[in-house]
């Protein structure tokens, strides 16, 4: 037993704790001689029991004395010694903490005493609790609650001891629960202690609960019996003031007040009973009408009444309606009327309450209480004995007004953005259609009940991106079966899995199909006796899942292996045979860009490998399903999925012990060489976790191994077992060693990070031990591949260092060698160069090497001597007589280190104080303090043996940040901080930055609003010197150094970052020092509120956006550190900054230091830290009061007329921008969005234009924050919409402010006058409306329709803004049905004019022609139906086709018009049928023909305004007639000439659009015919006629404009592609030389233009390919193909634009076969070369996209040149690699000209001549006229590695010198001479290179090794020749 301590301990299997006191009286009335045996036993066990400390033996002798106890006889037990017993098991429940299992055991002791000792123990456990019920302290009080649940909670004893002493627990719950509402009034702005107190009141509400429910008759009993009832009754009535006072106090959490809900229904049902009367109560409490409650008892009816007060919360009738749902028994009939009434009233309060509330986590209870009532409403429908009344059947009926109501609900609430919400509507959905079958138990089957069938296609008709229809169509087939919905719609298979691509909407899709199929499944077999039902199920299920597989593009079918497959899997094992055969068998056709049927085969097996459906792997490799071949070809595959699905299957399996067969370790061998190099990031973490699989398999085998090698008798089993640890061993070894390789310098990045992500699970699963271990990893591990980890701390990437950080304290210590005082001093002097370093990132790899250095024993001795060189002072090491222990010996370090930084620190920051340029050029502060702010992370800083040292260091620090951060705030609280320093340096200059920054400091207000701003011109010289502006010349080695702005930005903004950071750290990581005790923090109050308000100072004055964000960091920490402090001051600190700084922002004083520009620079930030610090599940009064304040400050104001006055506008629009978009507010910003969406539109009627930029903001982030982030490039995508039913019921306040704002802003655009007149929010209206769209399961009733807005929106179509006329149209598109559609189109043509008049308002025309025209593509797009027949649309247009013709003079008008005709007549599958399409088509053709296209009139050449989208219209009718279906406007004849006009149309738009037009249609047209066969592929298209070719090639000659140019170019690149071409200019005929000649001249001059250079080089290369192909030997003598060949070789450069490389892949790829690899060499070998060696380079290249596309040339190879395993296949680049070099060789040798080719390709090896002289001078004079630029990138490519191309090269280049070669002395001499040249300046360089160049400088380390490699290897190779 222990005595009790003050320290309190988490809730967990606890010893007991008691008073010291208790503890001896236990003991010694325990200790009583006598008694029987066995009680004497019982004291024993517990006497030890109490003596112990440690809990879990306590339990377990408490378990003991049960036993003892239930042995007892009633034979004459000794009565004092019994009940010590029993009084000590009853004082340890009553004291145990909550939760205690401790508690547990003793009740089950008391429970399993015998009958006879039931009173006695009942006697003890009362004493003991009215004991603890009579304590008054209150802090006890939770405590008593817990103890008072826990008898309770399954304790029969408890229970009755609770009856026993009712009136006393009532008594202290209402003690308790009065001292928690008295106490909560005195918490504000403490979130902690309130947040408690509101756990504590919850226990206490729910307690109360639990007491009135099981003490029941106890209490009737009392209110029955004459005595003690007046005080029983007093006392519940004061409980229900409690209660009620919670329900009405909004400061209250809702758990508790729903808590109290449930009470006060539960109070009045045990009062009142079960009768009628109860239903009538609480039925009053619902409607708020005191004259029901008559029929309770007067105390009761005096409480009620509080809850009928008027003007309650809302929240008060739904904790109503949830308590009488939970309270009351609706099991069986109903008692009474009173009770039907009360059913049906519950859900209509409900509905009521849907439109008022406004917080999301209210809306979830309204979900859950309506789920609640209906699972209530079918329990009345189940009752066994008497059927409900017919009139609750009706109600409860589908069709009927309540459930109508109900499903209006649901439609509403599907798309919360709450999952819960969504989740209840669902349920509710579920439970309306079980009422529905329940309610009419005779209705019909699903097809032939009306109510259903509507129902279901209302669904089926639905968009599909809305979510909340999945689940309802999911409870309809759980109800009725997949068939109900496969007879309606029998394409919905294909449908959803074609919408599995789809992120957002593949969880809700796979979910809907895994119930269709499972039911469908059921039902097939249910209906059918024969196996073909099995067959018929594929069909429907599987077949459109491998299409989809085998042809959509890999990230579309991510989430098929995510979601769908695994489910299709489970539900029919057997389906994967069908799946193998159907995909090797009969793949489907596959497209570019496709995983293929490899990739879509590896898929299948994968899922049903994870899901356990694959047979075990002892049956060959997965059951013989596979061959191995098959596997390793898809471990290389292009795409990375494919990849990964192959890996999956290798790696993953059902049992974590199967061991791992030979064949799938040699299979990992052949994937991981190629696959180290991913450049995205996804397939880098699933290569990583799939072979986490496989290493956890080995491992978790290699136990059961070992096991069974000790158990095993076998010698056969032993054998094989130790055979595969062998394996496992030289797989491990062989992985260790091929991943430590790989970590050269030069390696790329993404190399590295999968490297080194593989090695630190290597030595996290099997440790990189040494000696007799049973894999020993460690002796792999040489020195210089730790020393090549440690190199990679140096890497700019900050993964690769922290990972390679991590490696190294794995490898053994011995390989590392840090240990050694040498090594240790080296590593040391790095880090500290490297913590001064102008270069941002190498103060990161300083931080690291420190952190590695923490550990080393030698660092103090380091740092010391360090020290002594710098002739620093620094504190000596405590000294401690033993050797201190591994943690003391890391706190010495960080001491030390930290002392040692922060003495450089200071030296520097007062050096700084003088001069701030020569600090940002040669040490700039911050990082030294980001090292500090590192090795401070790493540090336990709770058990710090050092505190008085600590203590000193702490406020050193906290002095020496607040002088760094005097030194750089000048800069970062400029009103201009990027510009401040000038250039350059000359003296000039430099006395103008003394001028700028004395300027900055004091005169930076607010005052930009009244007056302008200028400079001072007056001289400097009679102004006092600050110190920070002197700027001394700068010498570094003789040499003048310049410091650019952005050297000194940067230096400034960085170091205020890391003083925030800093200052974060220690007040969140620094124990805090208490007033009362000195000694046991390191941090006081003062430094820490200090802090804080150096933090606002940052946050409201910093212009810097980096240094304000960066100090929004540090202080969100601090805030958080707050909060939870035990400190009330520093508790309440938030609030009362918060409150000052909003009253800062209310005062609009001009000279306040607040930054009113740069969106208010960092008060929102500062608002924000403050507010997220408010714990979520207190009742954020905090954000409630601030969203007030400020929406009142940001809406418009009469008072404020003055520009000055804006100035708190402007910041409150700012602030509430940042909370809505604070994703950490979350849910509650949402009751405040229609208030700012209201300030948002109103604010932009400010006059001021800083308000109205604000107001720009808020209104887009609302945007946001309502419709969802934008989930695709399209502006108007449904994704990004609302229903206006679901948009109006969650912002209710918004409907009408939205209708009077558009009535407003439409009555000012009519434009009659002729004058433009812009309301200024009429755009922001149209947006929001835009955004809407009717459900069409709106009922028409609906308060909140859409109706009233139609008018308005019409009217804006008259608008004489050409924009407001578009937006007009757009948003009027959501507010018309789709059935509603027709008719609306038909009012609307109705106002068109029907012939030329005086007074035609062409605006109001326009307006309408637009808004018909969106309503046509919307129902084209939605309803998939013709037009209804006589809808008057057709005589309506025909009737008004003057305005389509010339009579019409407004070209505006005109073009509008053609394009509602194209929109009816354009299609195939058109909107009209028969002959009034025909009708409208002759006269849309006619208008055609006399239109400005066809009959040119010279005079009306240039188009007018509008005249181009005129022509442009004009042009679309014409394509749709001559392109898109000429047979459907009057065949060939006017087709051709129309494409005719079309082409030599003098405006260069119409040009391009045909042209567009005429490669789409010919594009679809190759992929018809991509199945047919190859005769019928290569005829012309009817309607490409010999003039139309002609023109065409004509153009491609002739054509002045580049896009129509390059257009032209690939409509003949396709044509070309099918047939050789005839080329024509004008009448003369051209031969294919010419013409090639003249397109080469035109690639050649084309490099201006990307997308024309492409289009020339890609027709070019065509024509080059066919020539080559047509005479073979002749091709070398074409004069101009070498210089076509030098053209694609410079496309294919580094620096080149992605779009050219592709083109130049392309190229490659298509003269793969003609030209790379023809054995007849057709265009000599030195142009053959180079073309290969440009493949190469794009096989290197640093995009994927590039990469991918030229590793195709593999399958245009012929297959005699490759090996069987790649022959075909799709390979990554890697691979491709690898086999184009292997496959140049040998085509060197197949050619004879080997001797060139090696000496060529050494010529590759050295690297380009003139590259190579420049990288030599620079080698001999590094560092010469150097400029740092921070942040350029150069031309790095992060991918490539020249390193491994080089040793690949060399190795290849090798294999080919086998034979005695030919004298080539003269031609290898002068590669022999400049290849030791290069060697020896290499080598020259890298001596001359700092210690540790690996950290100091390297980037030039790196290529200088690579340099020395290219020359040793070549050297190697003419050595070889030689």
């Amino acid at each position: 037993m222990v005595v009790k301590k003050k320290k309190k301990t988490a809730a967990k299997v606890q010893a007991v704790v008691l008073d010291e006191e208790k503890l001896h009286e236990l003991m010694a009335s325990l200790s009583v001689g006598g008694g029987q045996q066995g009680l004497r036993q019982l004291a024993d066990t517990l006497q030890a029991c109490l003596e112990l400390s440690e809990p879990v033996q306590q339990i377990q002798l408490v378990k003991k004395a049960g036993s003892q106890l239930e042995a007892l006889s009633d034979e004459e037990p000794d009565g004092a010694l019994l009940q010590a017993c029993l009084h000590a098991l009853s004082l340890v429940y009553t004291s145990l903490q909550a939760k205690n299992p401790l508690r547990r055991a003793i009740a089950s002791a008391l429970s399993s005493a015998p009958a006879w000792m039931q009173e006695p123990a009942l006697g003890t456990l009362s004493d003991c609790l009215s004991e603890c019920l009579c304590d008054p302290a209150s802090e006890r009080y939770p405590h008593v609650v817990d103890s008072v649940a826990a008898c309770l909670d399954s304790f029969p004893l408890g229970e009755r001891c609770i009856n026993k002493l009712l009136p006393e627990v009532l008594q202290f719950l209402l003690k308790g629960l009065s001292e928690y509402l008295h106490r909560n009034s005195g918490l504000t702005g403490r979130h902690i202690a309130q947040a408690q107190l509101m756990q504590s009141c919850l226990a206490a509400v729910k307690t109360s609960v639990l007491v009135i429910q099981r003490c029941q008759e106890t209490m009737g009993g009392g209110l029955r019996a004459e005595t003690g009832r007046r005080e029983l009754e007093d006392t519940l009535s004061r409980l229900l003031g409690c209660y009620t006072h919670i329900l009405t106090d909004e400061e209250f959490v809702q758990s508790v007040q729903s808590t109290a809900g449930l009470a006060v229904v539960l109070l009045i049902r045990s009062v009142m009973g079960c009768g009628d009367e109860v239903a009538s109560v609480v039925c009053s409490l619902l409607r708020s009408s005191p004259p029901g409650l008559d029929s309770a008892p007067q105390w009761l009816k005096q409480g009620c009444e509080g809850l009928c007060a008027g003007g309650r919360p809302a929240g008060v009738s739904l904790y109503l309606c949830h308590g009488a749902l939970a309270m009351l028994s609706w099991k069986g009939a109903l008692p009474g009327p009173q009770w039907e009434q009360l059913l049906l009233l519950v859900p209509n309060t409900l509905l009521d309450l849907d439109v008022s509330i406004k917080e999301s986590s209210t809306a979830m209870v309204v979900a859950r209480v309506l789920t609640l009532w209906s699972s209530a409403a079918l329990d009345c429908l189940q009752a066994g004995g008497q059927p409900c009344s017919p009139c609750l059947r009706r109600f409860l009926s589908g069709g009927s007004e309540l459930q109508r109501h109900l499903l209006e609900h649901i439609y509403s609430h599907w798309e919360h953005p709450l999952d819960g919400v969504r989740h209840q509507t669902r349920s509710l959905f579920r439970n309306l259609l079980l009422l529905h079958q329940r309610a009419n138990p005779l209705a019909p089957d699903a097809a032939e009940d009306p109510y259903v069938s509507e129902l279901t296609r209302s669904l089926l008709g639905l968009e599909w991106h809305m979510r909340g229809k999945y689940g309802s169509l999911g409870c309809l087939v759980e109800l009725y079966g997949a068939n109900h919905l496969l007879a309606v719609q029998p394409q919905l298979p294909s449908h959803l899995v074609g919408l599995m691509g789809d992120q957002n909407l593949a969880p809700y899709a796979s979910d809907l199909l895994e119930r269709l199929f499972v039911s469908h499944k059921a039902q097939l077999a249910g209906e059918s006796a024969t196996r073909d039902w099995m067959e018929r199920w594929h069909r429907t299920w599987v077949t459109p899942l491998l299409r989809v597989l085998c042809r959509a593009r890999l990230d579309q079918t991510t989430y098929i292996l995510d979601y769908f497959l695994p489910k299709l899997l489970r539900c029919s094992p057997s389906s994967l045979a069908h799946m193998v055969r159907a995909l090797q068998d009969t793949a489907p056709p596959c497209t570019p860009g496709s995983r293929g049927a490899l990739g879509a085969l590896m898929t299948c097996l994968r899922a049903a490998k994870a899901q356990g459906v694959v047979p075990s792997s002892k049956e060959g490799l997965w059951g013989g399903l596979v061959p191995l071949s098959l596997l390793q070809r898809a471990l290389v595959h292009k795409h990375d999925q494919v990849r990964m699905d192959a890996l999956g299957l290798v790696c993953e399996s059902h049992r974590s012990t199967e061991a791992v067969s030979s064949q799938e370790m040699e299979l990992v061998r052949h994937f991981l060489p190629p696959n180290l190099n991913s450049q995205a990031p996804g397939v880098r973490q699933q290569t990583v976790s799939l072979l986490k699989k496989l290493l956890c398999r080995m491992k978790d085998s290699t136990v059961l191994l070992q096991k069974r090698l000790i158990q095993e008798r076998e010698q056969e089993q032993r054998d094989r077992d130790q055979h595969t640890l062998r394996q496992y061993k030289e797989f491990l070894r062989w992985l260790c060693v091929r991943l430590l390789e790989v970590l050269l310098p030069g390696s790329s990045f993404s190399k590295c990070l999968t490297s080194l992500h593989l090695l630190c699970l290597l030595g996290e699963l099997f440790t990189f031990s040494t000696g007799p271990d049973v894999f020993a990893l460690g002796d792999a591990v040489t020195s210089a591949h730790a020393q090549n980890v440690l190199y990679c701390v140096a890497s700019n990437f900050l993964e690769v260092k922290q990972l390679a950080a991590t490696l190294l304290r794995q490898l053994p210590p011995s390989a590392v060698g840090l240990q050694v005082p040498e090594r240790t001093l080296c590593v040391l002097q790095a880090a500290l160069d490297l913590s001064t370093s102008t270069k941002p990132f190498d103060s990161v790899t300083a931080a690291h090497l420190l952190h590695l250095l923490l550990r080393q024993p030698h660092l103090g001795g380091a740092l010391l001597h360090c020290a002594r060189e710098q002739g620093l002072e620094v504190p000596p090491p405590p000294s401690s007589a033993s050797p201190p222990s591994e943690g003391a010996a890391l706190e010495l370090n960080a001491l030390a280190a930290v002392q040692f930084l922060l003495r450089c620190l200071q030296s520097e920051v007062s050096k700084s104080e003088s001069s701030l340029l020569q600090a940002a050029a040669s040490y700039p502060l911050y990082g030294r303090a980001h090292c500090i702010t590192a090795v401070l992370q790493h540090l336990n800083t709770e058990s710090l043996s050092h505190a008085e040292q600590w203590r000193g260091v702490v406020s050193e620090l906290v002095a020496v940040c607040y002088r760094m951060s005097d030194v750089v705030s000048p800069v970062v609280q400029s009103s201009s901080p990027e510009g401040l320093i000038p250039m350059d340096s000359d003296s000039e200059t430099s006395a103008g930055l003394q001028r700028i920054l004395k300027e900055i400091q004091p005169r930076d207000t607010n005052d930009f609003f009244t007056s302008a701003r200028e400079l001072d011109t007056e001289r400097v010289d009679d102004r006092p010197q600050t110190r920070s502006t002197r700027t001394p010349t700068l010498n570094t080695g003789g040499e003048g150094y310049r410091v650019t702005a952005q050297m000194v930005l940067v230096c400034c903004w960085r170091s205020m970052k890391e003083v925030a950071m800093l200052l974060g750290q220690l007040c969140q990581s620094m124990p805090l020092q208490c007033t009362t005790d000195t000694h046991c923090g390191l941090i006081t109050e003062e430094q820490v509120e200090g802090v804080g308000l150096y933090f606002r100072q940052q946050l409201l004055q910093s212009r810097h956006r980096g240094a304000f964000e960066l100090a929004y960091v540090g202080f969100v920490r601090l805030t958080d550190m707050l909060c939870r402090s035990g400190s009330p001051a520093l508790q309440q600190l938030p609030a009362r900054w918060l409150s000052e700084v909003l009253e800062e922002v209310k005062s609009s004083d001009p000279a306040s230091k607040l930054c009113a520009t740069r969106r208010s620079a960092g008060i929102p930030f500062y608002v924000q830290a403050l507010l997220s610090s408010e714990p979520k599940s207190s009742s954020c009064s905090l954000l409630k009061m601030t969203m007030r304040e400020l929406i009142s400050l940001a809406g418009p104001s009469a008072d404020r007329t003055t520009d000055s006055s804006t100035v708190p506008q402007v910041h409150a629009l700012n602030i509430l921008r940042a909370l809505y978009r604070d994703t950490r507010l979350g849910e509650n910003v949402i009751p405040f969005v229609s208030d700012g969406m209201q300030a948002a539109v109103l604010g932009f009627t400010s006059p001021v234009w800083a308000v109205r930029n604000s107001s720009t903001l808020l209104f887009s982030t609302l945007i946001t924050r309502i419709f969802g982030v934008k989930k695709g490039k399209d502006e108007h995508s449904k994704k990004n919409r609302m229903t206006g039913r679901e948009f109006f019921t969650r912002f209710p306040a918004l409907y009408p402010f939205l209708l009077d704002q558009l009535e407003e802003a439409a009555a000012t655009v009519e434009s009659d006058s002729g004058q433009v007149k812009l309301h200024p929010s009429l755009f922001l209206l149209l947006l929001v409306l835009s955004r809407l769209y009717p459900s069409p399961m709106d009922g028409s009733s609906s308060p909140l329709g859409l109706a009233p807005f139609m008018p308005f929106i019409i009217r804006c179509g008259g608008s004489a803004v050409y924009r407001t006329r578009e937006m007009a149209a757009r948003a009027l598109v959501p507010f018309v049905l789709l059935t509603q559609v027709p008719t609306t189109v038909h009012k609307l043509l109705q106002k068109l004019p029907e012939q030329l008049a005086p007074g035609i308002q062409h605006n109001h025309v326009h307006g309408t022609l637009l808004q018909v025209l969106f309503l046509l593509r919307c129902y084209q797009s939605d309803s998939h139906r013709p037009l209804p027949a006589g809808s008057g649309i057709t005589e309506g247009l025909r009737g008004s086709m003057w305005l389509a013709s010339r009579r019409n003079g407004c070209e505006v008008t005109r073009g509008a018009f053609l394009d509602v005709l194209v929109c009816l007549c354009g299609p195939k599958a058109s909107l009209l049928d028969g002959t009034e399409l025909r009708d409208l088509r002759g006269d849309a053709l006619s208008v055609l023909m006399a239109s400005e296209l066809v009959a040119f009139d010279s005079a009306a050449s240039s188009p007018g305004p509008g005249g181009t989208q005129y022509l442009l219209s004009l042009a679309r009718v014409a394509l749709s007639a001559a392109v898109d279906a000429p047979e459907l406007w009057g065949g060939p004849r006017p087709a051709g000439r129309l494409l005719q006009c079309l082409l030599q149309c003098p405006q260069y738009e119409v040009r391009e659009l045909a042209l567009e037009g005429v490669l789409r249609r010919l594009r679809e047209e190759e992929e018809e015919e991509e199945e047919e066969e190859e005769e019928k592929r290569r005829r012309r298209p009817e309607w490409l006629d010999e003039t139309t070719l002609s023109n065409l090639t004509g153009l491609a000659l002739h054509e002045k404009h580049p896009r129509c140019l390059a257009k032209v170019l690939t409509v003949l690149r396709v044509l070309s592609s099918s047939a050789q071409l005839e080329w024509r200019d004008a009448s003369r005929k051209l031969s294919q030389e010419d013409a090639l000649l003249r397109l080469l001249a035109l690639a050649q001059g084309s490099a201006h233009s990307v997308e024309l250079h492409c289009a020339a080089l890609t027709l070019v290369s065509e024509l080059v390919v066919q020539l080559v192909n047509s005479d073979p030997q002749g091709a070398s003598a074409v004069a101009c193909l070498a210089a076509w060949a030098s053209l694609v070789c410079s496309c294919c450069g580094e620096e080149q634009p992605v779009e050219v490389k592709l083109m130049a892949a392309e190229v490659l790829v298509s003269c793969t076969a003609t030209v790379l690899t023809s054995t007849l060499l057709p265009l000599g070998l030195s142009t053959s070369l180079s073309l290969w060696r440009s493949l190469f380079t794009l096989l290197q290249d640093e995009d994927q996209d590039v990469r991918d596309s030229a590793s195709d040339f593999i399958s245009n190879v012929p297959a005699p040149l490759l090996n069987i395993d790649v022959t075909g296949a799709s390979v990554c680049p890697v691979v491709a690699l690898e086999t184009g070099v292997g496959l140049l060789c040998r085509l060197l040798e197949l050619w004879g000209r080997t001797a060139p080719g090696v000496l060529a390709l050494t010529e590759w090896l050295l690297g380009d001549e003139e590259a190579g002289e420049d990288t030599a001078a620079a080698d001999e004079a590094p560092g010469l006229d150097e400029e740092d630029f921070l942040f350029e990138k150069g031309d790095l490519n992060l991918w490539a590695e020249p390193v491994q191309w080089v040793r690949l090269l060399h190795g290849h280049v090798c294999s080919l010198i086998r034979v005695p070669w030919p004298n080539q002395g003269p031609r290898i001499h002068p590669l022999w001479s400049r290849a030791q040249a290069q060697a020896l300046s290499s080598q020259r360089a890298l001596d001359s290179l700092p210690a540790l160049p690996q950290f100091s400088s390297a980037m030039e380390h790196a290529r200088l090794v690579l340099r020395h490699q290219r020359a040793t290897l070549a050297l190697d190779v003419l050595e070889r020749l030689r």
